[in-house]
């Protein structure tokens, strides 16, 4: 099959971060465009959910303490102690 060339302009940090992610994994950039290609058309949809559900702030600022392991509690010996930490 021949082939051709496709060009994808995005902004510069995302490129850096997409090359170590491709890197990290042990695949080209060019394999993991063409991976999501060939998924495209093979399942006829974007292989992920597309949604403009953006978390708000305190969501956010939650998801990092926690990927953190800030402000995180527990374990609890019983369900009235994690209702008095989540209460608190």
């Amino acid at each position: 099959m021949a082939m051709t060339n496709v060009n994808i302009r995005m902004d510069e940090a995302t490129k850096i971060a997409f090359d170590k992610f491709c890197e990290e994994i042990g695949l080209s950039v060019s394999a993991a465009f063409n991976i999501f290609a060939k998924t495209v058309v093979r399942e006829q949809r974007i292989p992920f959910e597309l949604t403009t559900e953006v978390p708000n702030k305190v969501t956010l600022s939650a998801m990092e303490s926690a990927e953190n392991g800030n402000d995180v509690y527990g374990p609890f010996d019983s369900v009235a102690d994690l209702m008095e930490a989540l209460n608190a």
